[in-house]
C-alpha cells in the first residue's frame, strides 16, 4: 500500500531547472554572468591573497638578513629576484648612482625620495591588481540578480493575464525564478565584498612595510651606510646584554636579601 503512494506522487514540476527552462534564454543568460562573476571573484581572492602572503614572507629576510650586509648591492643579493623588496632596493642603487650627477643637495634628497616613492607605487598597483573587479561584482551582482527578478515577475504577470486568473500553477514557475535570481545575485556579491575589504586591509598593511623600507633606505644612503634599523636578532642580543649587565650603585628591589660581610 505504501508502494503505491509513493509511486503516486506527483511529479515536482516547480524546481530549480524548471524555473530556469520557463525563463528561457534571458533567465540562463543572466545566470551564466553571475556565475562568470563569482568564478573571477574567488579566483582574484585566491591568487593575491597568495601574493600578498609572499611578499609579507620576503619581508622576513629583509629584517635578518638584509640589514646585515656591508652595501645596498651586497644585501640585494640576499633577496629573492623579481620581489617587491628586491625591486625597491634595485631602484634605490640606481637612484643613488643618479643623484650624484645633481649639484643641488636639496633637489638630490627629491630625486631620491620621488624614485622610491615611484617605487613603492608600482608595487601597491600590482597588488591592487584585481581588486576593481571584486569592487564592480559587490557593486553590480545584487543588481543583475534584480534584473533576473523583474523579469520573472512581468513574466508571472503575462500569466496571470493570459489565463485570466491568479492561478498558483502560473506564478509558480516565474515567481519561483524571480526569487531564485534575487538569492544568487546576493550569493555572489557578498563574498566579493567581504574579500574587496580583507585584502583591501592586506595591501595597507603591506604598504606601511614598503613605505617603512624605503624609508630605511633613503636615510642609509644619504648616511653613507652608518644608519641602519635594528633588526629582529640584534634587538634580541641587546636585550638579553642589557638583562645581564649590572649597574653599580644600583638598590636592590624590595623584599630582596642582603648580604653584609664581616669585618
Amino acid at each position: 500500500m505504501n508502494i503505491s503512494l509513493l509511486s503516486a506522487a506527483p511529479a515536482n514540476s516547480f524546481g530549480f531547472m524548471e524555473a530556469m527552462e520557463q525563463g528561457g534564454f534571458v533567465a540562463w543568460f543572466i545566470l551564466g554572468v553571475m556565475v562568470i562573476m563569482s568564478v573571477g571573484s574567488f579566483y582574484i581572492l585566491f591568487t593575491k591573497l597568495f601574493e600578498q602572503q609572499k611578499v609579507m614572507n620576503q619581508y622576513k629576510a629583509v629584517r635578518t638578513n638584509f640589514w646585515r650586509t656591508n652595501s645596498l648591492k651586497e644585501g640585494a643579493t640576499k633577496l629573492e629576484k623579481n620581489s617587491a623588496w628586491r625591486q625597491l632596493v634595485d631602484d634605490a642603487v640606481a637612484a643613488e648612482e643618479k643623484h650624484a650627477k645633481l649639484n643641488d643637495k636639496l633637489e638630490a634628497h627629491d630625486w631620491m625620495h620621488g624614485s622610491l616613492q615611484r617605487s613603492e607605487d608600482s608595487i601597491n598597483a600590482k597588488l591592487a591588481g584585481g581588486l576593481p573587479f571584486l569592487a564592480t561584482v559587490g557593486a553590480t551582482a545584487p543588481f543583475v540578480g534584480l534584473l533576473g527578478t523583474v523579469i520573472g515577475i512581468y513574466r508571472a504577470l503575462i500569466n496571470i493575464g493570459m489565463a485570466g486568473s491568479a492561478s498558483i500553477d502560473k506564478v509558480a514557475g516565474p515567481v519561483g525564478e524571480a526569487l531564485i535570481m534575487t538569492a544568487i545575485g546576493l550569493l555572489v556579491a557578498v563574498p566579493a565584498v567581504f574579500a574587496y575589504n580583507w585584502l583591501q586591509s592586506r595591501n595597507r598593511r603591506i604598504a606601511e612595510l614598503l613605505s617603512g623600507f624605503s624609508t630605511d633606505l633613503l636615510a642609509n644612503i644619504n648616511s653613507n651606510g652608518s644608519i641602519k634599523p635594528m633588526t629582529a636578532t640584534s634587538t634580541k642580543t641587546a636585550a638579553k646584554a642589557a638583562a645581564g649587565r649590572t649597574v653599580p650603585g644600583a638598590k636592590p628591589a624590595a623584599g630582596t636579601a642582603t648580604t653584609t660581610p664581616k669585618s
